[in-house]
């Protein structure tokens, strides 16, 4: 078992707190990326999505897991659970100073996580405390005016890693 954080990071303009549209822990946030199998380094050709709202039962034991997924390769099947609890909004202070902050973590079984897509529903606020909801960052960068402090705000060049941690 290995548990994987996914960090994420981004240039900020007038913008701070960027997070999912329900908090770092929002049970329907789809986290889309692809897979690689432990057993014979096969990557998954499409993302894979994994949502915490959605569980299904363990075959050979007992608990649930968040996805169960078989590799189209070598056959082995794989499991990724998500932690909840870990994550923290990307704050204007850490994009300013090149820093990750933590999203989600993963405990990986016979897969690793690799290349997160940003997607939509995200949230943030400007400097000036106005909310910006159901952000799509799907595309090259997000832009937009804050009439209340009069300033432009944007958000891009998006990255994503997955850390090992413990």
């Amino acid at each position: 078992m290995v548990n994987y954080l996914l960090m994420i990071s981004a240039d900020l303009e007038n913008i701070t707190n960027l997070q999912p549209q329900g908090g770092c822990d929002d049970p329907n946030f789809s986290y889309h990326f692809k897979l690689r199998c432990g057993n014979c380094g096969e990557v998954t050709s499409k993302e894979t999505c994994v949502t915490l709202s959605e569980t299904v039962p363990l075959t050979k034991s007992k608990g649930t897991t968040n996805l169960v997924q078989k590799c189209k390769f070598c056959g082995r099947d794989g499991t990724i659970t998500m932690i909840p609890g870990r994550g923290s909004p990307l704050t204007l202070e850490l994009s300013e100073s090149g820093k990750f902050a933590p999203l989600m973590a993963f405990d990986c079984r016979g897969f690793e996580p690799m290349d997160f897509v940003f997607a939509t529903g995200w949230r943030a606020e400007s400097i000036e405390g106005t909310k910006f909801d159901e952000i799509d960052l799907s595309g090259d960068d997000f832009t937009e005016y804050d009439e209340k402090g009069e300033c432009p705000v944007m958000i891009s060049n998006f990255r994503a890693t997955f850390e090992v941690s413990k």
